[in-house]
This record gives structure tokens, sequence and C-alpha cells, in this order.
């Protein structure tokens, strides 16, 4: 059984930085790509940022030059290093890592930005 445990969230003024972490415990397996979604109330879960288990990764252009996502594979651990947060970034979000093939879910952090 896979278990992604998310922390970092919070409440930020716009224009700061935020870090998000999720690690993926468990053993014998292999994660594959990782990476974050996130939904806002009132709208649907949306894809932030993924990264492959070489390194590539994707962005929605919404974050494109603002969020950057990584990774630490000897530590299944996925980062969402947020910078320039605005209003419309509030959300609870979600990690996500795929092993081999099954996506398994974080229980989800919820980041509140004021403007």
């Amino acid at each position: 059984q896979v278990q992604l445990v998310e922390s970092g969230g919070g409440l930020v003024q716009a224009g700061g930085s935020l870090r998000l972490s999720c690690a993926a415990s468990g053993s014998g397996f292999t994660v594959n790509a990782m990476g974050w979604y996130r939904q806002a109330p009132g709208k649907e879960r949306e894809l932030v940022a993924s990264i492959t288990s070489g390194g590539t990764t994707n962005y929605a252009d919404s974050v494109k030059d603002r969020f950057t996502i990584s990774r630490d594979n000897a530590k299944n651990t996925v980062y969402l290093q947020m910078n320039h947060l605005k209003p419309e970034d509030t959300a609870v979000y979600y990690c996500y890592a795929r092993v081999p093939v099954i996506k398994y879910w974080g229980q989800g952090t919820q980041v509140t930005v004021s403007s």
C-alpha cells in the first residue's frame, strides 16, 4: 500500500511564496510520474504541474514562470515551490504519484492567498 503525505500549505499574502512537499511511503514500489493538482471551490480539479522520474516537467499555463516542481527520487518526494502567488491560486492542492501506473493521491493541503 502506498501512502502520500503532504505538507506546506497555509495562508499567504499575494506576492508571497509557499513550498509544498509530498512524500510517498510504503515498500517495494517504483514511483513513476508525480505531480500536483488543485481544486478551488466550485471548480473542477486541474493539473498544476507534473514531473517524470527522469525529471521532465509540465506546467499549467497559469503557473508557468511562477511555480517550480522538483523531486527527490531517493526519498520518493515531490516539491512544489510557489512564488508570486495570486488570490486565484487559492485552492486545495493534491499531490499524486503513479506507482507504477496506478495513481495514488494525497489528502490535500489548503493554500489560501489573500489580496
